[in-house]
């Protein structure tokens, strides 16, 4: 259980544009989860792609659901009602789940495979071209077309 609590409104106070990451994170640090099942790893696979693996052994591909609506992405698993048995020691957890993920912008779902009780689901973020980073270039007066060069002589002269 976690006690450590931050406050981020000197954060709030001093970035523009960055209040939702702000809020995910101050949103991160009040959630006390009990419920950490099913187990997954989320690894950096490649500069712009990344994998999330889930355990999630016992659910068969018809029980998993994965959907991804903007910048959410919910996995959950719905066991079938099947015939209750009577355990003498159940340490495999069989229930239901929902898991959910907050992905950044511009990262979409690309793939997910079912093998060996793992869940696996491969994401990549893509940058649209007009949000990438451009040159600009920096016009000089040689560099200006004749018309606006000679309404520059002429402004100067009519000063």
């Amino acid at each position: 259980m976690r006690t450590t609590t931050f406050d981020f409104s000197p954060l709030f106070r001093s970035s523009i544009g960055f209040d939702r990451m702000l809020n995910a994170l101050e949103a991160a640090t009040r959630i006390e989860t009990i419920d950490n099942w099913p187990p997954y790893d989320i690894v950096k696979t490649g500069e712009d792609d990344y994998r999330i693996t889930m355990a999630v052994a016992g659910f068969s591909l018809d029980e998993l659901t994965i959907t991804q609506e903007q910048n959410m992405l919910f996995v959950s698993g719905q066991k079938a009602n099947g015939e209750e048995a009577q355990y003498l020691h159940r340490g495999l957890a069989g229930h239901s789940f929902d898991r959910r993920f907050e992905l950044a912008d511009h990262v979409r779902v690309v793939g997910a495979n079912l093998a060996n009780g793992l869940l696996t689901i491969d994401l990549k973020r893509e940058v649209p071209e007009e949000m990438k980073p451009r040159r600009i270039e920096i016009a000089t007066d040689l560099a200006l077309p004749k018309a606006e060069t000679r309404q520059i002589e002429a402004d100067k002269q009519a000063a």
